[in-house]
C-alpha cells in the first residue's frame, strides 16, 4: 500500500506539474503573441524614424517624415494586428486557399483560378504610375519589415493549422485584394446564369420576369426567345452554377448606406455626412482603423488589411463615404465552340483560338489540380473550372465566358484612393475618382467649406442600341451586336454639386434620374432602406450627430410593414376555405400582430413569427416551380416578388398554384403560418411570448476558416444579438435556407462612420469586432456590444487627447 500511495503521490506531483507547464506555455503564448506597441524596433525599409501612438482601442496613429514612411507604418501595424486575416485574404485571392485547407479549398480555387484575379492583379501593376507603384511597394516593405524582425510567435491559426510562415508581401497581393472586394460587391453574371437555369427548368420570360423582377417602376425589354439555346446548354450551365455557388452573389437586399446634408439642414450650419457599408461580416472585422499624418497631411479612417489607403474616412478638410452602386460590369457570353477543333471559337470575324493557361493547383494531403484555363476576347471560360478544366470536359458545342471590367489591365483603380485622401476640395476629389473604376461606388463628399456634392464613379459598359439582352441573360458571343461599345464618359456619370434639396441620399436604390442616356443596371437594390431615410431625414429640419445615429440605428422594417398587412387579410380568408377549427395559439399570435408596427427589436416576440411566417410562406410559393435542386440555391426572402404574389400584379398569384391546380393563395398563407408556429416551437419552446427576436437573430461574424470547426468556432467566431432585418435601415440581413439558423445576420453594417464638417474632431467610427486580429486580445471582441448597440468612439487626430489613454508609443527606426 504504501509503494501505491508513492506512486500516486508522484503521478499527481507529475501531473500538476505538467498541467502547470502547460498553462505557463499557454500564459507565455498568450502574452508573447500580442504586438509590441511600445519601445523602439529597428527595422528595414524605413528612410526616417515613424512614431507609432496606439490609443485605448488600439487604433494606430502613425507620424511620419516621409509619406512613403507612413504607408510602410501602415504596412507594419496591419501585419502586426491581422497577419492571419491578411495570409488568408492573399490566398483566396491568388487561388491558394487548397494548399492550406485540402479539398474543401478546391471549389474557391477553381473559381477565383478561372477568372484570373491573380493573373488581372499582375497586369494591372504593369499598367499603374510610377507613383501608385512605389506606394505599394512601400507598404509591401513595412509588411515584411515585420515579417522579418518580429520577435512574437505567429498568430494560432498558423500552428493549428500547421500553416508555413507567411511569404513576403508584394504589390501583386494588395491589388489581389482591392480585386476580391470588387468582385464582392459586383455579381450581376451570378443573375444571368441564374435566368438562364430557370428558362432551363422551363419557366416562361414572364415567370423569370416576375420571379427576378426589375426594379419598381422599371420593366424590362422585349427580350430575345433563346429558351432552345439555353437549355441546349444544361451541362455548361451546370458548372458554372458549381463553380460561383461558395459566392454570395447578387441576393436580394445586401447593400449600404449614406447620406449627407448641407449646412441648411444641420444645426451647425455645416453638412453632416454618414455611412454605413453593408458586407458580409467577419472575425476579425474587414475594416481596421488607422491615421496618417505625413507631409501629405493626415488622414483617419477605415483601412482593409493588405491595401495601403484609407479606404473610408477623412482629412482635415474634406469626408466622404462610399455605397455600391450595384451597376452590370458584367455579361455571360455564350461562345460557340468549333466541333471540329475544340481550341476554335466562332467570332463576328470568323474561327479565333482561345488563349490558354495552364494553372497549377496544390492540394494538402492530395496530388495537385491541372486547371487549363481557356480565354476568350471576351474573357475566362467560367463553364470549364467546375469540371478541372477543358482537358477534362467534352465540348458539347458551346461554352460560358465572363467578360468584367475588373479584368481589364487598365483598370487603375488603386491609383484612385491616394489621391482621395490627399483631396482638399471637391475639385481634387472628383478628379481623383476620374482614375476609379470598379466597384462603382456612390461617393457623397462633404468638406469644411460647406459644401457636399455625389458621385458614382467607376467604369461602366455601354451596350449598343440593338443590344436586346442588355446584360440581364447570357449573349451568343458570336453576334457582334452584344459586344461592349466603349464605357460611359467620366463626365456623364450621375453627378451632383451642392445640389438645391440640400442633401443626397443612396442605399443602393436607383440613382439615375427619368431620362438619364445611359444604361447602368436593371438589377438596382430594393428602395426600402432608401424611402426609410428620406423619411426620417424630412422628419427634422436640422439634424446633427444625434439625429444621425438614431437613423442608422433605425430598425423599422419598411418590408414588414407592406408584408404584414398582406398576410393578416389573407388569414381568415384561408383559415375559412380550410374549414377548420382556428388553434388558440393561432387566435393569439395574430391578434398580437395586428398591432405590430414593423419594429424587428431584439426583445420583441413579434419580429420572429413574421419573419418565420414569410419563410414558410416563401418555400410554399414557388418550391415547387423551382424544383429541388434550383430551390436549395435560390431559396431567399424575395420581398418584391412575394409582394407581387400576394398583390396578385399581373397574375402573379399563379405562383400559388399546387402543379398546375388552381390554388388559393390565401391557403398558402394560413399553411404557412402553422407551419411557422410548428418551427419556432422547436426551436425556442411552446410559449410564443417568451420568444425574442434577438434569440434568433444574432450577428456572426465569422472567422476564416475555423468558423466550421464546431470546437474552435466559439474562441474564433464574435457573436452578439441584433436588431432589424433585410430592408431596415440597421441593416442585419439573413439566409432563410439556412436550416441551422435561418434567423442569423452574416450581413449587416461592417461599419459606422458620422462626420462633422464644423468640427471634423467630432467625427465618430465603429466597425463589428475589434483592432486585433488575435482571438485572445482583448481588442478582438471588443467593439462588438458597442457596435450591436449603434454606439460610437471618437478617433481624433489631436495628439494631447490621444495620448491621455494611450496604449503605447512606439518608435519605427530605420536599420
Amino acid at each position: 500500500m504504501r509503494i501505491v500511495k508513492t506512486i500516486v503521490k508522484w503521478a499527481t506531483a507529475l501531473v500538476l506539474l505538467l498541467v502547470a507547464g502547460v498553462l505557463g506555455v499557454g500564459l507565455w503564448y498568450v502574452r508573447s503573441v500580442e504586438p509590441q506597441v511600445a519601445g523602439t524596433i529597428t527595422l528595414p525599409g524605413f528612410q526616417k524614424p515613424v512614431e507609432v501612438l496606439r490609443d485605448q482601442e488600439g487604433v494606430p496613429h502613425i507620424f511620419a517624415e516621409s509619406d512613403l514612411d507612413a504607408v510602410a507604418a501602415l504596412g507594419f501595424v496591419h501585419a502586426q494586428d491581422r497577419l492571419w486575416q491578411m495570409e488568408m485574404n492573399r490566398r483566396i485571392a491568388s487561388g491558394r486557399l487548397s494548399e492550406l485547407v485540402g479539398a474543401p479549398g478546391l471549389e474557391t480555387d477553381r473559381f477565383l483560378r478561372t477568372i484570373g484575379i491573380r493573373r488581372a492583379a499582375e497586369a494591372i501593376f504593369a499598367n499603374l504610375d510610377a507613383e501608385t507603384r512605389v506606394q505599394l511597394a512601400a507598404y509591401a516593405r513595412g509588411v515584411n519589415a515585420y515579417l522579418t524582425t518580429r520577435s512574437s510567435p505567429l498568430p494560432p491559426e498558423f500552428w493549428l493549422l500547421r500553416a508555413p510562415a507567411p511569404e513576403p508581401w508584394t504589390p501583386i497581393d494588395s491589388i489581389g485584394w482591392s480585386l476580391m472586394m470588387a468582385l464582392d460587391l459586383g455579381g450581376n453574371f451570378n443573375a444571368e446564369i441564374t435566368r438562364m437555369r430557370l428558362a432551363q427548368r422551363g419557366l416562361t420570360m414572364e415567370q423569370i420576369g416576375q420571379f427576378l423582377p426589375p426594379y419598381p417602376g422599371e420593366t424590362w425589354p422585349a427580350l430575345p426567345d433563346y429558351t432552345a439555346l439555353y437549355r441546349s446548354l444544361g451541362g455548361q450551365t451546370q458548372r458554372a452554377a458549381a463553380l460561383i455557388r461558395a459566392f454570395d452573389f447578387g441576393i436580394e437586399g445586401l447593400g449600404s448606406n449614406n447620406w449627407v446634408v448641407s449646412g441648411a439642414r444641420s444645426e451647425t450650419g455645416k453638412p453632416l455626412l454618414a455611412n454605413d457599408p453593408h458586407l458580409g461580416l467577419s472575425a476579425p472585422a474587414l475594416w481596421y482603423f488607422a491615421r496618417l499624418t505625413s507631409p501629405a497631411g493626415t488622414v483617419i479612417g477605415a483601412t482593409l488589411p493588405g491595401v495601403p489607403s484609407v479606404v473610408l474616412g477623412r482629412n482635415d478638410r474634406i469626408a466622404w463615404g462610399f455605397t455600391n452602386t450595384g451597376p452590370d460590369v458584367q455579361d455571360v457570353f455564350i461562345e460557340k465552340v468549333d466541333p471540329a477543333d475544340p481550341t476554335r471559337y466562332q467570332t463576328p470575324d470568323g474561327w479565333a483560338r482561345f488563349e490558354t493557361v495552364r494553372e497549377v493547383i496544390q492540394v494538402r494531403g492530395a496530388p495537385d489540380e491541372v486547371l487549363n484555363v481557356r480565354i476568350s476576347r471576351h474573357g475566362p471560360i467560367i463553364s470549364d473550372g467546375a469540371s478541372g478544366g477543358a482537358t477534362q470536359a467534352v465540348p458539347q458545342g458551346h461554352a460560358l465566358a465572363l467578360q468584367w471590367t475588373a479584368l481589364s489591365p487598365d483598370n487603375l483603380t488603386v491609383q484612385a484612393f491616394a489621391r482621395l485622401n490627399a483631396a482638399r476640395n471637391w475639385e481634387q476629389f472628383r478628379e481623383a475618382a476620374r482614375h476609379y473604376a470598379v466597384p462603382q461606388q456612390n461617393m457623397v463628399y462633404a468638406d469644411v467649406d460647406g459644401n457636399i456634392g455625389f458621385i458614382a464613379a467607376g467604369r461602366v459598359p455601354v451596350r449598343r442600341p440593338d443590344n436586346d439582352l442588355k446584360g440581364l441573360f447570357p449573349a451568343p458571343g458570336w453576334d457582334a451586336r452584344y459586344d461592349w461599345a466603349g464605357f460611359i464618359p467620366f463626365e456623364e456619370l450621375p453627378q451632383e454639386f451642392n445640389p438645391a434639396r440640400g442633401y443626397r441620399i443612396t442605399a443602393n436604390e436607383r440613382i439615375t434620374p427619368e431620362g438619364y442616356p445611359h444604361h447602368i443596371t436593371f438589377e438596382w437594390s430594393t428602395p426600402q432602406r432608401a424611402d426609410r431615410i428620406a423619411e426620417l431625414l424630412a422628419a427634422t429640419s436640422r439634424h446633427g450627430m444625434a439625429s444621425f445615429r438614431a437613423i442608422q440605428a433605425d430598425h423599422r422594417s419598411n418590408a414588414m410593414r407592406e408584408a404584414l398587412p398582406l398576410l393578416l387579410a389573407a388569414h381568415p380568408k384561408g383559415e375559412a376555405e380550410r374549414a377548420r377549427q382556428v388553434p388558440e395559439t393561432v387566435r393569439q399570435v395574430v391578434a398580437a400582430l395586428a398591432s405590430f408596427d414593423g419594429t424587428m427589436a431584439t426583445d420583441r416576440a413579434e419580429p420572429l413569427v413574421v419573419a418565420a411566417w414569410m419563410r414558410e410562406l416563401t418555400r410554399l410559393v414557388y418550391a415547387d416551380e423551382l424544383g429541388p435542386r434550383l430551390f436549395a440555391t435560390l431559396w431567399d426572402q424575395r420581398h418584391s416578388f412575394m409582394m407581387s404574389v400576394l398583390k396578385d400584379q399581373n397574375g402573379a398569384a399563379a405562383w400559388c398554384n399546387a402543379e398546375g391546380r388552381p390554388q388559393s393563395c390565401a391557403v398558402l398563407v394560413s399553411r404557412a403560418l402553422d407551419l411557422a408556429l410548428e418551427d419556432l416551437t422547436k426551436r425556442y419552446g411552446a410559449d410564443w411570448r417568451a420568444w425574442r427576436w434577438g434569440t434568433a437573430h444574432d450577428a456572426l461574424s465569422e472567422h476564416r476558416p475555423f468558423s466550421r470547426v464546431a470546437q474552435l468556432a466559439p474562441l474564433f467566431d464574435v457573436r452578439v444579438p441584433v436588431p432589424g432585418d433585410t430592408y431596415t435601415v440597421n441593416v442585419n440581413r439573413y439566409t432563410i435556407r439556412n436550416e441551422a439558423g435561418p434567423f442569423v445576420s452574416r450581413h449587416s453594417a461592417s461599419l459606422r462612420a458620422i462626420y462633422d464638417m464644423a468640427d471634423p474632431e467630432r467625427s465618430v467610427f465603429m466597425h463589428s469586432t475589434g483592432q486585433s486580429g488575435i482571438p485572445t486580445s482583448r481588442l478582438y471582441r471588443n467593439l462588438a456590444e458597442r457596435w450591436a448597440r449603434v454606439e460610437f468612439m471618437a478617433m481624433r487626430t489631436d495628439r494631447a487627447e490621444i495620448e491621455k489613454g494611450a496604449m503605447g508609443r512606439l518608435v519605427l527606426q530605420p536599420r
